[in-house]
């Protein structure tokens, strides 16, 4: 449906296609919209052989030329739009993490309200009520400071505008400590007697949250070293990183390409879980801090190891194993010339979240002075040219006859090893 509407021509209206007011048909996801529909069916028509003018259609390289920077300059545009919904939707998200942060408020006073009846209100659900609003509140206060980078969320957004796993797993137990002191806070500003405030502050001992507080150090300390580690292997060169135009809530699950991560699934639920369980811990014994077991607490640790080494052994550089000299079917066997294609073997060249025409067009393959754009090669569905382990590249006649170095650099701007070719007459 999107690519006939596409067909049909752009909309006359008032607005244009890039409005970014949110609340209209034609604001910036609107326009993300028919970009993306108008690239994907000229990609499928060129794919077709078709719309090829005449001046270019004699020639195999011309043709594919021609086709490779039409596709280029479509796929800048559809950028530019993904660009303009990614910061009109994170402009909107404050208000939604605003939202969602008091609906949870009123989830937790229905809660109460209910489990009240024939118990009877006490001091405790009191105090768990305050700290929820003073929770709240300070959530809001730093969506507002915080609206135009995602309200709430901003702090649990990577440098890449993906959400950050480690980040968001350790704001949760932030999240669950503070509120829990706050809780423990509010019954000792109500508690009357001396006995209860002592109980009350002997809840704060390290002998009852001890497993809650080692859980909270080891997370927080996961989020400040992946920072780290991430950045340092991107500064080396050994991880490629490409950012998204905007977070998503799958970014917690998957990897750079939308593909689910294992280190980061059980990193998630494994912290969901024992989230659930100290909440539950503390709605039980409002008195103290929870008092996370041992076992669970050791299965946290386990689970946050596990992260980090995947975050270790994730990426790497990419690296050229072979260049050959690209036949077709009927050619004879012949030396790399100026003008013929070279097929370039390796692995990595399409860095995670990289596969969308504008990030491919960006790659360069260096022969000798030589800077030559990797052309595009459309086919149903997807593209053909470039690849993560095959590339395919003319040999321009600037090149001088002669060894040559081959090197290529990807869509993250990383370097490959360098490969040694014979150019001859």
């Amino acid at each position: 449906m999107a690519v006939q509407e596409a067909r049909q021509g752009p909309d006359t209206g008032a607005h244009a296609g890039g409005c970014a007011c949110g609340d209209c048909p034609h604001g910036a996801r609107e326009g993300h919209r028919r970009a993306v529909a108008a690239f994907l069916s000229r990609r499928d028509e060129f794919a077709a052989g078709q719309g090829l003018p005449a001046a270019v259609a004699h020639s195999v390289s011309a043709s594919r030329q021609w086709v490779s920077e039409e596709l280029a300059q479509s796929a800048e545009l559809v950028a530019e739009r993904g660009r303009a919904e990614g910061q009109a939707w994170l402009a909107r998200l404050w208000l939604r993490t605003t939202y969602t942060v008091w609906a949870a408020v009123l989830a937790l006073l229905l809660t109460q309200s209910l489990t009240a009846v024939g118990a009877g209100w006490s001091d405790a659900r009191t105090a768990g009520l305050l700290a929820a609003l003073a929770v709240a509140g300070a959530l809001t206060a730093a969506s507002w400071f915080h609206r135009a980078r995602g309200g709430a969320l901003a702090p649990v957004i990577g440098e890449d505008n993906r959400l950050s796993t480690s980040r968001a797993v350790a704001a949760a137990w932030v999240l669950l400590v503070a509120y829990a002191v706050l809780v423990l806070a509010g019954r000792l500003a109500a508690a009357s007697g001396p006995h209860e405030r002592d109980t009350l502050i002997s809840g704060l001992a390290l002998e009852r949250g001890a497993g809650v507080v080692t859980v909270l150090a080891v997370v927080c300390g996961i989020a400040v070293l992946v920072r780290r580690v991430v950045g340092l292997r991107v500064l080396g060169q050994r991880l490629q990183k490409i950012r998204a135009h905007r977070p998503r809530a799958a970014d917690l699950l998957t990897d750079d390409s939308g593909r689910g991560a294992f280190a980061d699934i059980q990193y998630v639920v494994i912290s969901a879980v024992a989230v659930v369980f100290a909440a539950v811990r503390l709605a039980r014994r409002p008195d103290q801090l929870p008092d996370l077991p041992w076992g669970l607490a050791v299965v946290v640790l386990v689970s946050a190891a596990t992260y980090l080494a995947g975050k270790y052994a994730e990426g790497g550089r990419p690296v050229i194993l072979s260049v050959v000299r690209s036949r077709e079917a009927g050619d004879l066997d012949a030396p790399i010339r100026t003008g013929d294609d070279i097929e370039i073997r390796g692995a990595g060249f399409v860095p995670p979240g990289a596969q969308t025409a504008d990030r491919l067009s960006r790659m360069v393959v260096r022969i000798g002075t030589v800077h030559v754009h990797v052309p595009l090669v459309p086919v149903t569905g997807g593209f053909s040219n470039p690849a993560d382990a095959l590339l395919t590249v003319p040999v321009p006649a600037d090149v001088e006859p002669g060894r040559v170095e081959v090197q290529v650099v990807t869509a993250a701007g990383v370097e490959t090893n360098r490969c040694t070719i014979d150019v001859t007459d």
